[in-house]
């Protein structure tokens, strides 16, 4: 044990905080992934819970492994990715696939394997936003300059996200928002991105509802969504209904690990719903715990940023470590029935791939910020994005 810490860095409740939310979610997982078994008709409990726990060990590989990167390759390494993610999200918007029976042109499926290339653009675009911010943080803003290097960037993600994944497409455009705001970015100028945002939102809506061949059913599951948080009936108020007994049902200490009755009926339990099962099986205490955990989190996260030499730094882990939270806190809001269904997953505690993987990946550079030693500004910024290239052929 003595060795293992030897070789982990950064900071250590961080650490602790990610491996006791995936030892936690084992039995959820295992407990909800009945209704996969006897629903939906898709392999059996045992091989959903070793699913799950293998990808939380390439999870665990992946912050090990980011969190050794000198975070100052991060900014060069946002340029570089760029571009990749945005040939990506072409690609997938325009072939997609079909899970379950039903669309999700979100995903892609490499070697294999499914892949939601929205949750890495969004990680990627943070990263180059910081980086943005950073290196003009003494000067001037320039409006117009900004929009070609900061705006359009963005607003080619997010345009490409936006059509099969809203929600996603929110969630980055408010993170990327409050950053800049950290940043330093003139708010008049943050206002008219705001309102800009909402006016090319209204124009997809009305070209979408004007052809709806082109996007078929993507603005009929947001209308439904918000008609069903804010009226009775539908699909989703059948989840939310639910997901609200099930909370019911839990009272103070729960029915205990593995006897929820409603993950027999709640589609998504393991994934979108995982809080509801949670908190049917352990109880209020159960759900306080992980709410607390989340909140230690944040704790943590604004602990390194205190810590954090560089302007770089600070708005790296602001960038990466915020989404996390709030992606969390949207999850837990739609199961109590706070909030519209949007498809956001719990992080590191529901099941699903790319959704560990890209948050162990944020964790990863927040833990590579903290075991950093001091740094300048310069050191980290004025680094060609090809030197990473040539440092990883050397």
């Amino acid at each position: 044990m003595k060795t293992i810490f030897q070789h982990i860095k950064g900071d250590k409740t961080i650490w602790a905080i990610v491996a006791v939310l995936a030892i936690f979610s084992f039995m959820p997982v295992y407990s909800a992934s009945t209704n996969l078994v006897y629903v939906v008709g898709s392999g059996s409990t045992l091989g959903h819970l070793v699913k799950h726990i293998v990808l939380l060990i390439m999870g665990f590989a992946i912050i090990y492994g980011v969190h050794k990167v000198p975070y100052r390759y991060f900014s060069g390494g946002s340029v570089l990715m760029l571009p990749v993610v945005i040939v990506l999200l072409i690609f997938t918007l325009a072939q997609g696939t079909t899970i379950g029976g039903a669309n999700a042109s979100r995903w892609i499926r490499i070697g294999g394997i499914g892949f939601q290339t929205s949750t890495l653009a969004g990680l990627v675009l943070m990263v180059y936003v910081a980086r943005y911010l950073a290196k003009n943080k003494e000067k001037v803003i320039n409006f117009k300059e900004s929009l070609w290097q900061l705006w359009l960037p963005v607003a080619a993600v997010l345009i490409l996200i936006l059509p099969a994944n809203f929600s996603t497409t929110a969630i980055i455009f408010v993170m990327i928002l409050m950053v800049t705001f950290i940043g330093g970015y003139p708010i008049k100028y943050i206002a008219f991105i705001l309102g800009a945002g909402i006016v090319a939102l209204s124009i997809f809506v009305l070209i979408a509802k004007a052809f709806p061949d082109a996007m078929p059913n993507r603005v009929q599951t947001w209308q439904s969504r918000i008609e069903s948080f804010a009226e009775e009936g539908g699909k989703e108020a059948y989840q939310v209904e639910k997901a609200k007994i099930a909370i019911a049902t839990g009272g103070t200490f729960g029915v205990g690990p593995g006897k929820s009755v409603q993950k027999n009926f709640l589609p998504q339990s393991t994934s979108d719903f995982i809080f509801a099962i949670i908190v049917e099986e352990y109880g209020l205490v159960g759900g306080f715990l992980i709410v607390s955990i989340y909140f230690l989190l944040l704790f943590r996260i604004f602990v390194v940023v205190k810590k954090t030499t560089t302007i770089f730094g600070t708005l790296l882990v602001l960038g990466v470590g915020f989404p996390i939270i709030f992606q969390a806190t949207i999850n837990m809001a739609v199961a109590t029935n706070l909030f519209p269904v949007t498809g956001q997953t719990l992080p590191l505690i529901s099941s699903g791939g790319t959704s560990i993987w890209m948050t162990c990946f944020a964790l990863g550079m927040i833990l590579s910020v903290s075991a950093s030693k001091e740094e300048t500004e310069e050191d980290i910024l004025d680094d060609n994005p090809l030197d990473i290239l040539h440092e990883t052929i050397d």
